[in-house]
């Protein structure tokens, strides 16, 4: 073996070292991690969706819409991101053209979850039950609105050609590095577009609401009960990927955030998903029927008793 053939293995070595953000052991934890979210988020999410739509009738939701909306997006993101992120890990990257539909989908999925927590904080405060037409069609176009600016803005990038893998994200990112005020306008845009009007009106509705200022319509036991446990969790998931976008509005060289953070800003909007099936049972309701809709399938699944024989006994 040659020195240039010695100088190119070390090369190369230098490089995949300098690419792999975690050591083993950090590598082996994130995917344990990342496995139990996926588990959580697929099945959690997934029987969730099922009860909301299929055992209605044996819990009180008023505010079903932003509901299914925030489940669509969680069982989303588990199926789609969650589990691209992992394969990611495994493999050591995404290839085009998955690369830019997982970063399409990613935008797509972080607006449609605030614009659905949103959307039922409003519901919650004003008291909007969805059963009046024009207010059903209000609420469906608001609810989609959020779903197709996550989208168009998703789209922007890909377009653009701004989309590589990051491997301490573990998913295809947005990555600046001809023009710092082409990401300025970019991020600055998405924040304030998709990401600042749902911010500022679920803090507001919600400390309106639990001041006693609202007009919620809704039971002690309806399904809404829970949303200050879903709003508290977004925001605290999500602050890591906050503050790694601001980092970066905050670096004139475009050098992303640190490699940690990107980390830990994945792992937590991850968890967000996972978690909020386990918000939703802690409503008592909502908790028999989905005990109440697994027993049914256990029951079901057993074979029904069958007379084959009568033995008579003399007394």
């Amino acid at each position: 073996m040659g020195s240039t053939d010695k100088v190119n293995i070390s090369t190369n070595t230098t490089i995949l070292e300098e690419e792999e953000p975690w050591s083993r052991i950090e590598k082996s934890l994130i995917v344990v991690i990342l496995s139990i979210e996926i588990v959580l988020g697929i099945l959690g999410n997934g029987l969730v969706l099922i009860v909301k739509m299929v055992c209605r009738d044996q819990y009180q939701c008023v505010y079903w819409l932003p509901f299914v909306s925030l489940t669509l997006s969680d069982l989303g993101c588990a199926l789609l991101i969650m589990t691209s992120s992992l394969l990611a890990i495994l493999t050591g990257g995404q290839s085009s053209p998955w690369c830019e539909v997982v970063s399409l989908f990613k935008f797509t999925f972080i607006t449609s979850s605030i614009g659905s927590i949103a959307l039922l904080c409003i519901q919650r405060y004003m008291g909007l039950l969805f059963t009046r037409r024009g207010l059903s069609v209000i609420l469906i176009v608001a609810c989609l609105a959020s779903w197709l600016l996550g989208a168009i803005f998703g789209v922007v990038p890909v377009i653009y050609k701004w989309v590589r893998f990051d491997p301490a994200e573990m998913m295809c990112a947005v990555f600046w590095e001809s023009s710092y005020s082409d990401m300025l306008v970019y991020i600055l845009c998405s924040f304030i577009v998709t990401i600042l009007p749902p911010l500022l009106l679920i803090i507001t509705c919600s400390l309106l609401t639990g001041a006693g200022y609202g007009k919620n319509c809704a039971r002690p036991t309806d399904l809404s009960s829970v949303t200050p446990l879903l709003v508290g969790t977004y925001l605290l998931c999500y602050t890591p990927f906050i503050l790694s976008e601001m980092i970066i509005l905050g670096r004139l060289d475009l050098s992303p955030s640190p490699e940690w953070l990107r980390t830990l800003s994945s792992v937590m909007a991850y968890l967000d998903c996972s978690v909020n099936p386990i918000i939703y049972c802690i409503n008592q309701d909502f908790r028999e029927a989905i005990l109440a809709l697994l027993w049914t399938s256990r029951k079901s699944s057993l074979p029904e008793p069958v007379l084959t024989s009568i033995t008579k006994i003399d007394t």
